[in-house]
């Protein structure tokens, strides 16, 4: 590394970040040229040197989560900043704020259940590795896709038993069988019930909710007809661990739900930490519908989803 050059761009970024110094002044002051200057600045931004935030009072994360908080009933908002309002980048800051709150979170002894999706998948792959003792993962739902379409599910459930330094628990399974017998004999195997029963008895679960939208994961999966796919774009807002509700949380099809393998929404309720990782304009409508069906008791979400959820 050239030190002169580094010595040279902090000084400059002091004087003019800190001092107010323009770019000629800091010229004079330092016997170089503007230009040099200019690019020294530059340098110490790319560095990171120079870290600049910008704060609009009009959108102060913690008044949203605030209000957020006491219009849904909910024990903790987490809200980040997105410098657009596109769905790929607020994925992008949202999951990360999400890795660092679990991070925080889990401590010695949890069982944490996780789902998945291309969410959760950006939320394992941030995941920061943490020294704790006695911590299992265990899969919330069935993974198993009849495309070749990719759920990340095994990936994801790996990733954060890494990160938590203990051993995954898989849920080997589609997550929605053609059959209601077909689905009840498989659960009747001793080790696909301890499973079932270790997602239950996780105090934390994190999952994300998805649409009813003719582009959603479960839909390109290859898991239902389509008089199937008719019916859940018709009467439904969204699905948490493919269990589709309408917008008022409420289960929106008894006989696909009884064919689903994993936890059931009641059971999200009754979770000490139940963590919806969510955002993004085409998801307004699903994340709406979740917590007024209370399967969350935390939010993870971007202020523009906070504004929009607001109104």
């Amino acid at each position: 590394m050239d030190i002169e050059k580094q010595r040279l761009s902090i000084e400059a970024a002091r004087l003019y970040y800190q001092s107010d110094y323009s770019q000629q002044q800091i010229a004079d002051r330092l016997g170089l040229s503007r230009p040099t200057v200019s690019r020294l600045l530059q340098h110490a931004k790319d560095e990171g040197y120079v870290r600049i935030e910008i704060i609009d009072p009009s959108e102060d994360l913690d008044i949203l989560a605030s209000e957020l908080k006491k219009q849904y009933q909910l024990d903790t908002v987490q809200l980040c900043y997105s410098p657009l309002n596109e769905y790929e980048e607020i994925k992008k800051h949202i999951s990360k704020k999400a890795a660092e709150f679990i991070h925080e979170t889990v401590q010695d002894g949890d069982i944490i259940g996780v789902t998945w999706g291309t969410t959760m998948h950006a939320v394992a792959i941030n995941l920061q590795s943490k020294s704790v003792k006695g911590v299992e993962v265990v899969q919330l739902k069935g993974g198993v896709s009849h495309s070749q379409v990719n759920t990340y599910a095994a990936e994801i459930v790996n990733l954060f038993a890494v990160a938590f330094q203990t051993m995954a628990r898989y849920l080997p399974l589609p997550v929605i069988f053609d059959s209601v017998e077909v689905k009840k004999m498989v659960e009747e195997d001793r080790h696909i019930g301890r499973i079932i029963e270790l997602g239950k008895q996780a105090n934390i679960a994190v999952f994300t909710v998805g649409t009813v939208k003719e582009d959603a994961l479960l839909f390109r999966l290859g898991y239902f007809n389509k008089e199937e796919q008719e019916l859940l774009g018709r009467t439904g807002a969204g699905d948490i661990c493919s269990r589709f509700f309408d917008a008022q949380g409420k289960v929106c099809s008894e006989e696909i739900n009884n064919r689903t393998v994993g936890i059931d929404l009641s059971e999200l309720s009754k979770k000490e930490k139940s963590i919806l990782v969510a955002g993004g304009q085409r998801k307004i409508e699903a994340i709406h519908a979740a917590l007024a069906g209370k399967y969350a008791n935390i939010l993870i979400t971007d202020l523009f989803t906070a504004q929009a959820l607001l109104r």
